[in-house]
């Protein structure tokens, strides 16, 4: 009796491996067990998620007590062999067991939602209905299968299961209810079923503030947390305040954002979790500085928070930030590089050209998944994809995307653009064809990196093709950007005429970029009459950009109007406008060596000038 409170006192408090000592010792000295040892013992090996052999050991022994038909202990056993990954083992138990309860039913289907199994979980559900009926944490179980499954039909069944049972009326399987359909119902569905809720409490608001958060209606969330706000009862916690932030961070509504930071210190609810959301927000605003100092007070950084901060590096264009960040997590012990983390520093060698640093991570990568505890995941193979991409190396992305077992429709489109980037118009067109032929169904960004392709390779009656295609064929309403594709498709092919009619038939109205790409065309093919007009469209909707004034005096410099030349440029030193300098970087021996435009401040600048000078003669 001691034995047994002695290891559940331990296991209460968490102390696992300290509890399976104590049974350790217990057998050593002899003491008998009891149907209450072993209960006690599954209980820690079901919160280590330990190797299942020490679970089939506890089971032998067991079964030489003659415990074998204790249907308690028979239900622990379970819960093991579910934690540990063991289904048949388990599913073999449940079989054999003469009696079951609705312990044994729930743990069960349990162990098949947690591996994804909906369709067994299902069949198994509507076996035990035969027998028994479920309780509400049946229900729930079975209500997260089905935000898994792809159709909402057995979700409904389930549903109408909580309503006929009465079982509706906990306040849990509501949520579940609730969240079930936020995964995959209408708007207006939610909306009913969430004022139908007569208590709604915090799960119930913080559901279906996530819920619009998805659907990136940035609006309604505001609305929703201003009237928990108004409503002055406790229906907010912590968990909502991230999930609003976390919104406006996907919106990046600056002004939002910031008032929910001021409400965080004003209340105090503030956690490391919290903190990293406020970390991404403000680095997805373009405030850097902010997330700086965000991260420096996260005192516990977990993969996440490091993922963060790499990433805000990474969107703000701080790629050699991100790879130092990179270096100073290798130092803490405590964090295990996870498979995000990889992928932000592929992402920084890809933008920066760094090919055989980023080979080095591919190396290590492959290394790492003979290891059971490192999981690769698709979004990984696209960057490494993506950083060989990047990088020029073709040959070598063509390998890694041949080896992606379950292509999406992400992998396709990043080879597809790939490929366009360097020119590969043709190819890209036939990766798109065996798209299509694998029934991967293409979304606006595929249709945009192809039309992309199309224009670096100036494939004009292949380009029209695929806008056409993108229209009619599947439903796209083509964008802004897929317009600007097509301008600048028309304009490589000196048809600016074409190319300006287009952006007057649009029904969006058109931006800078837009107008740009017809200003670049305009400048290459010497049109003064369109360059014109369409320098005056771009400066009326950005008249502090340095850039479109320089591209609109070389138009005018290109048909020898000197006097408006010096008149723009004038214009600029009035307004204290400057052109960013054109930057690049090249990767030698490891190392990434950086160039800006007009800095001589490199080591090695005069032996590059006197190279550069020896192959201008030699040309």
């Amino acid at each position: 009796m001691m034995w047994n409170l002695t290891i559940k006192s331990h296991v209460d408090m968490g102390l696992f491996h300290s509890a399976f000592s104590f049974y350790k010792q217990m057998r050593k000295l002899g003491v008998q067990h009891d149907t209450f040892t072993f209960p006690i013992i599954n209980r820690a090996l079901s919160s280590l998620k330990t190797d299942f052999l020490y679970g089939k050991m506890i089971h032998c022994v067991a079964i030489q007590m003659g415990l074998d038909l204790d249907m308690y202990f028979c239900n622990t056993m379970i819960d093991v062999y579910v934690k540990c990954g063991c289904f048949d083992y388990g599913r073999h138990l449940f079989d054999l067991m003469s009696q079951r309860d609705v312990v044994s039913w729930t743990l069960m289907i349990s162990g098949y939602v947690s591996m994804s199994s909906v369709s067994v979980a299902l069949d198994l559900f509507n076996k035990m209905r035969m027998e028994m009926e479920p309780n509400s944490v049946t229900l729930i179980v079975m209500l997260q299968a089905c935000c898994a499954s792809a159709t909402l039909n057995e979700g409904t069944q389930i549903h109408g299961h909580a309503v006929k049972s009465g079982l509706i009326i906990d306040s849990s399987v509501k949520n579940s209810v609730l969240k079930m359909y936020s995964s995959k119902g209408s708007a207006e569905e939610v909306e009913v079923l969430f004022s139908e809720i007569n208590r709604m409490d915090v799960a119930s608001w913080n559901i279906l503030i996530s819920f619009y958060s998805s659907k990136g209606d940035m609006m309604r969330v505001a609305c929703l947390f201003n009237e928990i706000r108004r409503l002055e009862l406790n229906l907010w916690n912590i968990e909502t305040l991230t999930l609003v932030v976390s919104a406006f961070a996907k919106s990046g509504s600056l002004f939002e954002g910031e008032g929910m930071h001021c409400l965080v210190i004003k209340t105090g609810f503030l956690d490391d979790i919290l903190l990293t959301s406020l970390l991404d927000f403000y680095s997805k605003c373009g405030k850097l500085e902010i997330s700086v100092q965000l991260f420096k007070e996260i005192r516990f950084k977990s993969n996440i928070t490091w993922g963060a901060m790499m990433s805000g590096f990474i969107q703000n264009g701080y790629f050699i930030d991100a790879i130092f960040l990179f270096k100073k997590m290798q130092t803490d012990d405590l964090v295990i590089i996870a498979p995000e983390i990889w992928r932000n520093l592929l992402d920084a060698y890809a933008n920066l050209g760094a090919l055989k640093l980023g080979k080095v991570v591919h190396g290590y990568l492959i290394k790492q998944l003979f290891d059971e505890s490192f999981q690769s995941n698709a979004h990984l193979d696209t960057s490494v994809l993506n950083m060989y991409l990047r990088g020029g190396s073709i040959s070598s992305a063509r390998q890694v995307f041949d080896r992606i077992l379950v292509k999406d429709v992400v992998a396709w489109t990043t080879m597809i653009e790939g490929l366009g980037s360097h020119g590969f118009g043709y190819e890209a067109l036939n990766y798109f064809n065996s798209m299509i032929e694998q029934r991967v169904q293409p979304n606006g960004i595929t249709f945009l990196s192809l039309l992309s392709a199309c224009s670096h390779s100036g494939l004009l009656s292949e380009g029209c093709k695929v806008y056409h295609t993108m229209k009619w064929g599947y439903g796209i309403e083509p964008g802004l950007d897929h317009h600007t594709c097509i301008v600048d498709l028309f304009g490589r092919c000196g048809m600016l005429k074409e190319a300006l009619m287009i952006i007057l038939k649009m029904k969006i109205l058109p931006d800078s970029r837009i107008w740009g790409a017809l200003l670049a065309a305009s400048r290459v093919y010497g049109n003064k009459m369109i360059g014109e007009y369409v320098a005056q469209r771009v400066l009326e909707l950005e008249s502090d950009n340095a850039g479109y004034y320089t591209l609109l005096s070389n138009v005018k410099a290109s048909v020898g109007r000197w006097n408006e030349v010096e008149d723009l440029r004038r214009v600029m030193s009035e307004k204290n406008l400057k052109k960013k300098p054109g930057w690049s970087c090249i990767e030698v021996k490891g190392v990434i060596q950086g160039f800006v435009s007009g800095d001589i401040s490199h080591s090695k600048a005069d032996e590059f000038c006197e190279m550069l000078c020896r192959l201008s003669r030699a040309t």
